[in-house]
């Protein structure tokens, strides 16, 4: 037995929830494509430097209320994901 205002708020959730879904399974077919035309090009998909500067980045974007430590936390766990639905990607360019 919810009240109308836990309802609401679950429901808001859920649409969060999908849209990061639906964001994260972009962002997989984003990087192979990537992936694709590096190769296509004869250039070189790792790049070391890339994972830094995007956990940086998103880092400093931030405006909380998730830390900075949480961000970084988020995408690594992302990063990590998108190599292993990648077939263990080795970085990402």
């Amino acid at each position: 037995m919810s009240d109308p205002l836990t309802e609401g708020l679950r429901r808001r959730i859920a649409e969060h929830d999908l849209a990061i879904l639906g964001a994260v399974n972009e962002r997989l077919k984003l990087v192979a494509e990537l992936r694709e035309h590096k190769r296509s090009t004869g250039v070189e998909f790792v790049d070391p430097e890339q994972e830094q500067r995007l956990l940086s980045t998103l880092e400093q974007a931030s405006e909380g209320p998730l830390s900075r430590e949480g961000v970084r936390r988020l995408f690594r766990e992302i990063l990590a994901l998108t190599k292993d639905e990648l077939g263990g990607l080795g970085g990402l360019g």
